[in-house]
């Protein structure tokens, strides 16, 4: 009762700030393909909310905090993904404000839950709580400045080429990859691993986005927005899901 009770307040909430981004809907044509994918990326992410908050009882104590970051990650982009569907069904451009608005504030949280995942086994320290939470806001503040036009493009792909290595970095090498590697938990160690080659694997879908559609004009912005829709459809939700599959293997459904 008490999941249940949760999903429908967190239900409740999002369509609420869902309706209130939405206030004029402009239909969605059939033929509009960069519309559908948003409008199919935001209900994945509904559906991804409501599966994370109901499981967030049935794991264990220290994996909760995860699982409820995981979503939070998803619900914020569900009331982004349906704003951003009404901006380009209205305007027919790239919402790339309120993409980047949408990035500002879930990137950090999946960066967070490096942390969260080894604080979840008593692994976690300070440290590195900060190291990446600065080397994601230099990535991303580099690349929106270079692709709103603020600074030059190619300096703004750099600046957030940085962060994005230094991040590499700390999950690879730094203390956030010894702290996984000695940790002993079987669990951490696999999902640590997935969740590094998401951020090396999934994410450099971005920076090549950001090359063949701001440096080098390669890519057009239909196919641009779609690339980054299915890129953070993957990217957050198997996130999620993975740490979700650690919290199972690591006690899931004995601790209440």
């Amino acid at each position: 009762m008490k999941k249940l009770k949760l999903f429908a307040l967190a239900t409740v909430a999002l369509m609420g700030l869902s309706g209130a981004a939405n206030a004029e809907t402009a239909l969605l044509a059939s033929d509009d393909f960069v519309g559908i994918s948003f409008w199919l990326v935001s209900m994945v992410m509904l559906a991804s909310t409501a599966f994370f908050f109901l499981e967030a009882g049935n794991v264990a104590a220290g994996w909760r905090t995860s699982i409820i970051v995981s979503g939070l990650v998803t619900g914020i982009a569900f009331v982004h993904y349906v704003y951003m569907r009404d901006v380009w069904v209205m305007t027919g451009e790239s919402p790339t404000v309120y993409r980047y608005i949408d990035w500002l504030i879930t990137v950090p949280l999946l960066m967070i839950e490096f942390y969260l995942v080894l604080a979840a086994v008593g692994k976690a320290n300070s440290g590195i709580f900060w190291r990446l939470l600065i080397g994601t806001v230099v990535m991303l503040l580099g690349g929106y400045l270079g692709e709103a036009g603020y600074i030059n493009a190619t300096l703004g792909f750099v600046i957030g080429m940085a962060g994005w290595f230094y991040i590499l970095y700390e999950v690879f090498s730094g203390e956030a990859g010894k702290a996984a590697a000695k940790s002993g938990n079987k669990a951490l160690v696999t999902a640590f691993g997935a969740m590094r080659m998401i951020v090396t694997v999934g994410w450099a879908i971005y920076p090549l986005g950001y090359v063949f559609g701001y440096l080098t004009g390669g890519v057009d912005a239909n196919s641009l927005n779609v690339i980054y829709n299915i890129a953070d459809l993957l990217n957050k939700t198997a996130f999620g899901l993975i740490i979700w599959a650690a919290a199972m293997q690591s006690g899931g459904r004995k601790a209440k």
